[in-house]
């Protein structure tokens, strides 16, 4: 990427109360020339600038500075009307329909991940920023966007660029964390190409199609199955409060950790109590229901903190904090891709990694996967 050079001339001129003439005199050049050098439509030679600096009194560096270029984002992030903090903020960029797309890099991203470019300050989810590019923009067309919950959407997404398939080109694919519901919402919004989604329907039995079709009414939409897992609770190493299942959770001096509306864990509770006979009444008052943890990982933890006894999720999730796993319901885990990105490159490259015998297994390691049908095409809205 080529610097772009920023002139200061005017505002040192302006400052030190000359007229641009009596300027481009002391300098030796026209008004014209002057005008142009202030505006950025020319670059002055070497006594020039010189002479410009003398007549200014201050040194030829603080007349122009080198910067990387810039260019406008929609700051993406936090739910509509959440607000970042003032300063800089380290950014991802990608390409989704007509819009750049800036995805502030927080937590432990903030660290361990590169960033494409530094916005200029914090402001509101959905407004525009200006950002300084640390990469060229044919990495922010070449990324494919991934919102959803599963963490294992990490893993899938860092198979992109390493086969074949790239053939060159920088293909990227970046996972952004969300409840099922939301990552819809994204597609529906233009903030990601596609949405890793687990909504399972009580009555009708149907996973994710339903979601899809009401969420997404006039964006014909393709499905791609992905892997199915199992949900259930996650519970303490050797369980010891001896829940067997569901109906235990009803057991005086139990503690949930419940998941977020929109969360298809939350989707899966409610309807199992409802099995149960609970309404949304009974559900709110079990200790440690609306103690909603903002993904799966975080509610294992929860229960592996000892904040909570049970929780909601996949076996994944317990297994990665070391929690015991009472099984209740095995579950798709779908793709839901807009038709207008299905020829993204990278979303080719997406597929055909999760259908690469070394990812499935590094899958099926993480317990309760199962990937047999990976990548192939399921149900489509159009």
């Amino acid at each position: 990427m080529e610097p772009v050079l920023t002139a200061h001339v005017r505002a040192r001129r302006e400052a030190a109360g000359l007229r641009p003439g009596d300027l481009a005199a002391q300098a030796g050049i026209s008004r014209q020339a002057l005008h142009a050098i202030e505006t950025g439509a020319y670059v002055p030679n070497t006594l020039t600038t010189f002479r410009l600096a003398r007549a200014l009194n201050c040194l030829a560096e603080d007349l122009f500075t080198l910067s990387a270029p810039q260019v406008g984002a929609v700051l993406c992030g936090p739910p509509a009307g959440g607000h970042f903090p003032p300063g800089p903020l380290r950014v991802q960029l990608a390409q989704v329909g007509p819009r750049l797309l800036a995805y502030p890099l927080r937590g432990e991203a903030a660290l361990g991940q590169d960033a494409d470019g530094v916005a200029q300050s914090g402001g509101e989810a959905g407004g525009e920023v200006r950002v300084e590019r640390l990469a060229g923009a044919e990495v922010a067309r070449h990324t494919l966007v991934v919102a959803g919950c599963d963490p294992a959407l990490g893993l899938l997404t860092r198979q992109v660029g390493r086969g074949p398939e790239a053939r060159g080109q920088p293909l990227r694919a970046l996972w952004h964390p969300a409840t099922s519901l939301d990552a819809l919402r994204a597609l529906g919004r233009g903030e990601a190409h596609a949405a890793g989604i687990h909504l399972w329907e009580a009555g009708s039995g149907e996973s994710n199609l339903p979601a899809v079709r009401r969420e997404l009414p006039e964006i014909p939409t393709q499905l791609f199955t992905l892997w199915s897992w199992e949900q259930g609770l996650m519970v303490a190493p050797g369980n010891p409060h001896g829940i067997s299942g569901v109906a235990d959770l009803l057991r005086p001096g139990l503690r949930l950790a419940g998941r977020g509306p929109g969360a298809g864990s939350r989707v899966l509770l409610d309807a199992w109590l409802a099995g149960l006979g609970l309404d949304e009444t009974g559900r709110a008052r079990l200790p440690g229901y609306r103690d909603e943890a903002p993904t799966p990982l975080a509610a294992a933890a929860r229960v592996a903190s000892g904040a909570a006894d049970a929780a909601p999720g996949p076996r994944s999730a317990a297994q990665a904090y070391g929690l015991d796993f009472v099984p209740v319901q095995r579950e798709r885990f779908d793709l839901a891709v807009p038709r207008d990105h299905l020829s993204h490159p990278a979303l080719a490259a997406l597929l055909l990694g999760a259908a690469q015998p070394g990812f499935q297994a590094e899958l099926r390691a993480l317990g309760g996967y199962d990937p047999a049908h990976a990548g192939q095409p399921w149900k489509s809205t159009a």
